[in-house]
Order: structure tokens, then C-alpha cells, then sequence
């Protein structure tokens, strides 16, 4: 029997359209809708969702802050989580690589990831409560004389509390990526630039970083896609509040579908998170192509 390549590839793309084109297909039609998640379709209105989300959705874009908007929380999510992320996770990295229990402190670091996000977000509203009992940090603020402080209460502050609890969960996938990179560095580039008199900060930030490149965009493109469709630590430790300050994009999807009922204008939302979306991940996909090409 003469090999037929499409054969073997058919079944793939038939996958692929099911559980990949037809969702992205149907959630762009939903948008155009107003209806229920019963009957998404139950009413043509064009583009109606959207031009409610950009103009009259103070929850979603808000042009005079504070308060915060889900569309500017993004932005912060985007900035400080991703940054975060990378800098604690290439710092643990580095230095676990120079300590004698390296595997044990690593293992440590990453029990977070193990941890679900549920719990996660219920150990992290006990951490930030308000009662010095209970909260950790405020505890600690208590030996000081300051606080206690809101947390998860206060508009100005709720986003950096619960970036900080992303960071802790994230950081461990941050880590492994990065430190494995850094252990396949190769050691004659360090010992040549430690011979030129380069010092061992100099040597890392010249020579090593440039190097890690790649696994590091990887987890930035990575840690950008998770800020911008996070759901479960927003949903948990705030449910978008105080008021809507603490909502980001993908919490919006969820709360305007599966809340309000309100599929139309919820799937106009995941919409605008895809077009957010997309050009980052055509991004990496040249970065990586352009790695494998070198």
C-alpha cells in the first residue's frame, strides 16, 4: 500500500478544528450576541458588546483613575508579575547553584507549584488578613508598631498583594527553567572572563545573562499569557473587589459568564483577551524558531 502522509495527518487537523479553531470561532460569534450561557445566541446584536465594554464598562476600561480598571490591572499584572517572576526565579536559581544542598533548597521553592491556586489564595487571605492573630504580615508590621494594614481591602494596595501571591505560586517554574539554562552555560566562557579580570557580578551580567536569552523570554512570554487570563487568586482573595479594583481581563471573562450570566458581552471580553494574546505567542514562536535556527 503507497504511504499517504495526509492520512496520518488528517486525524491531527481534525483535533485541532475541533478542540482549537471551532471554540475561537464560536466565542467570536457569542460576542456578537446578548443572551445567557442557556441561549448565548438568543439576540443579534452586533457589535454592541464591545462598544459597551470600551465606553461605558468603568469595570473594564476606565480613562479617568483610580480606581483601577481591569484593563489597566492587566497592565500592572503584565509589568510587575512577569518581572517579578523572572527576577526572584533567576536569583533563586543562581544561588541555589552555589550553595552545598542545592537540590533540597530548589525542591523548597518549588513546593508552591505544587500547591493548587485554591489553596494558595486561601493561605495568602490569612496571610494578608487584617487581625494580627491570624495575618502573618501584619503580625510582623505589630512588632514594629505599624499597621495593622488592608491588604486585600484597600483599592491602592489589593493588586501588589495578590502580584505578590502570583509571584510566590509562579516563581518555582521560573526557577527550574532558569536554572537549568545557567547549569548548561558553558564554564570555559566564565573562566575566560574571570581571567580577563572580570568579577563573578560581572562575569553574570555580561556574559551568563546574555546567553539565557532565550529560556528567559520563553518564561516572560509564559508569565504574560498567565497575567493576563488569571482567574483563580483574583476570584478567591478578592473576587475582583474592593469594588472592581482588583479585576483583571481573564477574571472578567469568568465573572461576566458565569456570574452575570452574561455570555455575550462575557465572550466579547475572552475575545479582546485573545487579540491581546496572540501577538505574544507569534512572538515566541519566532523566538524559539529563531533559536533552533542558530
Amino acid at each position: 500500500m503507497r504511504w499517504r502522509p495526509w492520512l496520518w495527518l488528517a486525524p491531527a487537523l481534525i483535533l485541532l478544528a475541533v478542540f482549537l479553531v471551532w471554540p475561537v470561532i464560536r466565542t467570536i460569534w457569542i460576542s456578537f450576541h446578548s443572551g445567557s450561557i442557556i441561549n448565548p445566541t438568543r439576540e443579534f446584536v452586533g457589535l454592541e458588546n464591545y462598544q459597551e465594554l470600551f465606553t461605558n464598562d468603568p469595570a473594564f476600561i476606565k480613562y479617568d483613575l483610580p480606581p483601577w480598571s481591569a484593563l489597566f490591572n492587566s497592565a500592572l499584572w503584565v509589568g510587575l508579575f512577569t518581572l517579578g517572576v523572572i527576577a526572584f526565579g533567576l536569583l533563586v536559581g543562581v544561588l541555589a547553584d552555589k550553595v552545598k544542598y542545592e537540590k533540597t533548597a530548589k525542591a523548597i521553592v518549588f513546593l508552591p507549584l505544587v500547591v493548587s491556586f485554591t489553596a494558595a489564595s486561601v493561605v495568602f487571605r490569612l496571610v494578608y488578613s487584617t487581625d494580627p492573630n491570624i495575618g502573618l504580615i501584619n503580625a510582623m508590621l505589630g512588632l514594629i508598631g505599624f499597621g495593622p494594614v488592608a491588604f486585600l481591602g484597600e483599592p491602592n494596595l489589593v493588586n501588589f498583594a495578590i502580584i505578590g501571591a502570583g509571584i510566590w505560586v509562579w516563581t518555582a517554574l521560573s526557577m527550574t527553567i532558569l536554572a537549568a539554562s545557567y547549569k548548561a552555560l558553558p564554564e570555559e566562557t566564565h573562566e575566560a572572563a574571570a581571567v580577563d579580570g572580570a568579577s563573578e557580578w560581572q562575569v553574570f551580567w555580561r556574559v551568563s545573562l546574555p546567553q539565557m536569552k532565550g529560556p528567559i523570554i520563553v518564561v516572560a512570554v509564559t508569565m504574560i499569557i498567565n497575567a493576563l487570563k488569571a482567574v483563580d487568586l483574583v476570584l478567591i482573595m478578592t473576587t475582583g473587589g474592593p469594588g472592581f479594583s482588583s479585576r483583571i481581563v481573564g477574571f472578567t471573562v469568568y465573572w461576566e459568564i458565569f456570574n452575570n450570566n452574561a455570555a455575550g458581552y462575557g465572550s466579547a471580553v475572552a475575545v479582546v483577551l485573545l487579540v491581546m494574546m496572540a501577538p505574544l505567542m507569534w512572538w515566541q514562536m519566532r523566538q524559539i524558531r529563531a533559536a533552533e535556527a542558530r
